[in-house]
């Protein structure tokens, strides 16, 4: 199957509302994968990353193009990063089982059709490109919207290669081509020298005698209270995001100045990373990676290009292309979002954790109850017990979405103990309101759980009433929801007993503790009920 990369440019990163409406049109179309999405208010800019097969990205950019132009006006766009359009640049990059030349194709198809369909001229660019020069996308951009506007009424060397000699008066120009696996990589410096940074970034560029493929800018983040080189590196084979930071780091430290951090915007090949270990460890004398691959990466990223909030599995290309490409996600795409929550509940972060996981063992215990009661409901078979099975069943039903809501309760509590947590104490009375605060939270996080358990309990006596009635060819789902929601009401405990030793209300913690207890032998009757009676169909 070929899978071709699509990384459109748009000229919004401020006005959240735009950038999803641009976003949702792509995604609407069938086969296509949002790799993800980076928006930068500085910038004033929004990278989309989508891949598929050819027909289908083709159909996204131009769905993602014409939404752009109807709310994007760069007459009121002012940001740091140049731009010419409200769609400003849409390349193709090939991965697998598609050619470079077939991604020029797919450039001058969808260049032909934004401006027979939506009357925006198209510079083609990069390997597109028909004039020698436009291969650099910054010689299109030259002056940005404002300057091509008016120089193209006149100069024929400003002439798009589909349109006349006028921009779209609101969505300007947009650039499409055909390139390598660009790498947006920016490296942020401790000062709010914008001199320094321009001189870097000079320093740093091909065009200027610098390092071979690197386009870089110097740029002020007023947000952020610094400055930063701006940097596509258009072949990473060339000039790497390891070289390319050792020497900026190497000439802001000439000037006195240290790097903060540095970000790649979108996603970056593992091959790109691998070859930045590679160098990481030669620069170092080491002369083997073997066996050590992740820590030689983790450590790069973390340490040595102080990477800001990379994520491997969502910015690495080919791990995030893993779920697109398997055939299982294309057969349940559902398994996505699966994936995503317990690579979540994996990590090291405080949240999800048990509670949430109680909570979507509680779900998928009555979702399975619903199952049976669904496969009951309208049987020839089973038309004597249709009444109780669709009372059952009105009951159940609401709790679900209730028990995954119990989700966001419980992350909310967590978070609330760890505020109460960073309270000062340096006077007497900090240190009785910090007290106060975290046996509060305490409770709180105590009765987050103690409703799952509630709700756990009430909706496994819905399922073992669809047990005792429902088909039993589908009898066996009910024992498995019966098993998710005894697991789903025994964490939810757990996580209230683990609270109760640090609450100094002795009545609060005496009823608790007694709830606790109660859920517990519930619990274990509700499944002994249940499972008599599955086993009792399955003849176990």
């Amino acid at each position: 199957m070929p899978i071709v990369e699509c990384v459109p440019n748009f000229s919004e990163g401020r006005r959240l509302d735009v950038i999803d409406k641009i976003v949702s049109a792509a995604a609407a179309v069938p086969g296509v994968a949002i790799l993800g999405c980076e928006s930068d208010k500085d910038h004033n800019r929004s990278v989309l990353t989508m891949a598929g097969e050819p027909a289908p990205v083709l159909e996204a950019a131009f769905a993602a193009c014409k939404a752009a132009a109807g709310l994007i006006d760069l007459r009121e766009h002012q940001g740091e990063h140049p731009r010419m359009g409200a769609t400003d640049v849409i390349p193709f990059v090939p991965i697998s089982g598609i050619s470079m030349a077939e991604c020029v194709k797919l450039a001058e198809q969808l260049g032909e059709r934004i401006y027979r369909e939506l009357d925006v001229p198209v510079y083609l660019y990069g390997e597109a490109a028909r004039v020698a020069e436009r291969k650099d996308l910054s010689h299109i951009r030259k002056g940005e919207f404002e300057t091509i506007r008016d120089e193209v009424k006149t100069n024929p060397a400003r002439l798009p290669d589909f349109g006349r000699a006028a921009l779209h008066p609101s969505a300007g120009a947009t650039a499409v081509g055909a390139r390598f696996f660009l790498i947006a990589f920016n490296v942020n410096l401790e000062t709010t020298d914008i001199k320094l940074a321009k001189r870097i970034a000079k320093a740093v560029r091909e065009k200027d005698g610098g390092m071979p493929g690197v386009r870089a800018l110097g740029l002020e983040l007023a947000g952020l209270g610094c400055v930063q080189v701006s940097m596509n590196l258009v072949d990473y084979r060339k000039t790497s995001p390891f070289q390319a930071f050792m020497r900026i780091a190497d000439l802001a430290r000439e000037a006195g100045v240290n790097v903060r951090e540095s970000e790649v915007v979108g996603l970056v090949p593992m091959d790109a990373l691998e070859l930045c270990a590679k160098q990481m460890a030669e620069s170092r004398q080491i002369k083997s990676m073997e066996g050590a691959a992740q820590v030689w990466l983790n450590q790069l990223a973390n340490e040595t290009l102080k990477l800001r909030e990379f994520v491997p599995d969502e910015q690495i290309i080919e791990l995030k292309l893993e779920d697109f490409m398997s055939p299982e996600m294309q057969k349940f795409p559902y398994l996505k979002g699966v994936g995503d929550f317990l690579r979540d509940l994996a990590s090291d972060k405080p949240t999800p954790g048990g509670g949430a996981a109680a909570a979507i063992l509680g779900a998928t215990g009555i979702a399975l109850g619903e199952m049976v009661g669904n496969l009951t409901v309208g049987k020839k078979k089973y038309a004597d017990v249709q009444d109780v099975v669709k009372r059952e069943m009105a009951a159940l039903t609401p709790m679900r979405d209730r028990m995954l809501a119990m989700f966001a309760e419980d992350a909310q509590a967590f978070e609330a103990f760890g505020e109460a947590g960073k309270l000062p104490k340096d006077t007497d009375e900090q240190k009785a309101a910090r007290k106060a605060a975290m046996q509060n939270a305490l409770k709180v996080a105590t009765v987050s759980p103690d409703k799952t358990a509630a709700l756990g309990v009430e909706a496994f006596k819905h399922v073992a009433e669809i047990a005792r009635v429902g088909n039993k060819h589908a009898i066996s789902d009910c024992g498995v929801g019966a098993l998710s929601l005894y697991a789903s009401i025994n964490a939810a405990v757990q996580n209230m007993r683990i609270n109760l030793p640090g609450i100094e209300d002795a009545p609060f913690k005496a009823e608790y503790a007694t709830k606790a207890d109660q859920y517990e032998r519930d619990a274990q009757r509700l499944l002994d009920e249940t499972l008599k009676v599955v086993k009792a169909a399955i003849g176990a």
